[in-house]
């Protein structure tokens, strides 16, 4: 055989090689990512104050702790889950516009919209223990036992140290391989964190890990925004973990609800 076919026959028998692996490669691959999604069934439903602009939302000890918004009427507050009554409230100063909140042991750490200010608040009293600045817009809050996890409109989660409140991490939210931006209120419900999206009728459910949407949580026709004030949209998640509770609200809606998940209506 002459030397350059011996050449071409060594190319071709190295690029059958090397397709080879790439296949093996391929099949050895994980099947690409599909996240589950739920509708929801209504379990109960309690009264909400039609005021409260909503931004944060959390149960603890048999109460609802609640974020509102706007220039002039934000505030913290204590409610009763059966009557929807504030039994205890802060007003921000009128220059500060609330958004999310979250309860880290006996404390509870507020954001501001637009102020790049966190509170932090005696969780009995409500008195104010201190302030901390915050990178970007503040938009939702949670707690995962470790750090904080703050959004601010993007697809950026930011992870915190509560004492120090500052970053530790990142991760970029995605919905396959499509970025996930708008994320608004958060929650830590077991090992995943639930986040609305806002204007949205939809609830991610994210992996703090990767950052990676798991499950979506389709709440189409729960309440939907009047025409009279189109900004009240769905917002604000609370869990309760000794009874396995999700509630759910929306900026001045009338109702708060209760609701577990399901695969169909």
């Amino acid at each position: 055989m002459k030397p350059r076919y011996i050449a071409v026959t060594l190319i071709f028998a190295c690029v059958l090689v090397v397709t080879g692996a790439v296949l093996v490669l391929l099949s050895n691959q994980p099947a690409s990512f599909s996240e589950a999604h739920y509708t929801y069934i209504v379990v109960d439903v309690y009264p909400h104050d039609v005021d409260a602009f909503t931004e944060g939302l959390a149960f603890q000890d048999g109460f609802l702790y609640e974020s509102t918004g706007l220039y002039g009427s934000s505030s913290l507050r204590r409610v009763e889950l059966e009557t929807g009554s504030v039994l205890q409230q802060v007003e921000l100063p009128n220059d500060f516009f609330g958004e999310g909140m979250t309860i880290v042991d006996d404390k509870i750490v507020q954001l501001t919209w637009r102020e790049h200010t966190g509170f932090v608040y005696d969780k009995a009293s409500f008195a104010l223990l201190g302030n901390f600045s915050v990178s970007g817009e503040g938009w939702g809050i949670a707690y995962d036992d470790s750090y904080l996890i703050v959004s601010n409109g993007t697809s950026t989660l930011n992870f915190l140290d509560p004492e120090t409140h500052h970053i530790v991490r990142q991760v970029q939210v995605r919905d396959g391989n499509k970025s996930v931006t708008m994320l608004n209120e958060l929650e830590y419900v077991k090992g995943s964190i639930y986040a609305n999206v806002w204007r949205q009728q939809e609830i991610a459910v994210i992996n703090p890990q990767t950052g990676q949407v798991t499950a979506w949580i389709d709440l189409t026709g729960l309440q939907n925004p009047t025409v009279s004030n189109p900004e009240s949209v769905l917002n604000g998640i609370a869990y309760d973990p000794e009874t396995d509770r999700l509630f759910v609200t929306g900026k001045n809606w009338p109702q708060l609800y209760e609701f577990k998940l399901t695969t169909s209506k």
